[in-house]
């Protein structure tokens, strides 16, 4: 086969290196386990570069370039990933990684909380979806919790109506398990007893960080302007700049592959390309 072109969202050799691994294990144990029919034909690394495409354009999957692998075979590699938990399990390794790499402690043992409601497209189902009051959006709200750089470690997509509290305790429990050593948080005001309560059970102590009354316009919020800061770096990929996906855990697998992009190029110190240069 000829070389194709390279897109500005493919991986580099150097990226590539960080994530081969899990995937080549993860064909492996369906190749060990007869899963799959027929012996796999396309590239790992070809397959994950059209889903970072899909991510970083937000282009429909059919409309795939003809140089990529079959949307379908794409589309399938994305759906297995994502129910057996391999972007889950790179966000996690890349998140320690990352951390490392910039002198703390693999394990992080603080973070920050937050809430995005972002519109809906004309095929999510109405049963996913919500107004959010507040905003008055209609569409579905993302929880996400940050580490003190800045890097995920909880996603949950819901319907906008979800009330913060609601989303902020299956947040914890989320963060919680996956990184034990969590034991400190900072929030908005959105997240109330009931979330505070049930961090504290869990080990975490949460400290509300209110607006002050005294300042009008926008100001930097101490810790939470982080969190928000990583709300920004997830909104350059167009996947994200409007719910797309007809299943809330689609919508959670294209965060986590957005901030797997951000990770591998954090890592390897290679600059992100925006639609207006770089960041």
């Amino acid at each position: 086969m000829t070389p194709r072109r390279a897109y500005p969202s493919d991986l580099s050799d150097a990226r590539w290196a960080l994530i081969e691994p899990t995937l080549t294990a993860w064909r492996q144990a369906r190749t060990e386990a007869g899963v799959g029919g027929r012996p796999p034909k396309h590239d790992l690394r070809e397959l994950f570069n059209a889903i970072l495409y899909v991510n970083r354009t937000g282009i429909p999957w059919r409309y795939l370039p003809h140089d990529f692998p079959p949307h379908e075979t794409v589309y399938g590699h994305f759906a297995a990933w994502k129910r057996e938990g391999v972007f889950a399990q790179l966000n996690v390794d890349l998140t320690g990684l990352a951390r490392t790499t910039s002198g703390r402690q693999a394990e992080p043992t603080a973070c920050i909380i937050d809430t995005q409601t972002v519109k809906t497209s004309t095929n999510v189902p109405l049963a996913d979806q919500g107004i959010d009051a507040g905003k008055r959006i209609v569409g579905r709200k993302r929880g996400v919790v940050t580490d003190t750089l800045g890097l995920l470690l909880a996603v949950i997509v819901t319907a906008a109506s979800v009330s913060d509290n609601a989303i902020g305790i299956r947040l914890f429990d989320q963060a919680k398990a996956a990184h034990p050593q969590l034991a400190a948080a900072w929030a908005d005001t959105g997240f109330r007893t009931k979330v505070v309560e049930h961090a504290a059970e869990i080990g975490i102590n949460v400290q509300v960080v209110a607006r002050n009354a005294d300042v009008k316009g926008f100001h930097v919020l101490p810790r939470r302007w982080v969190v928000e800061r990583s709300i920004g770096w997830l909104m350059v990929h167009r996947r994200l700049a409007r719910d797309y996906e007809v299943l809330p855990a689609s919508s959670e697998a294209h965060i986590r592959i957005a901030m797997i992009d951000n990770l591998l190029r954090r890592i390897t110190g290679e600059t992100t390309q925006t639609w207006r240069g770089t960041y």
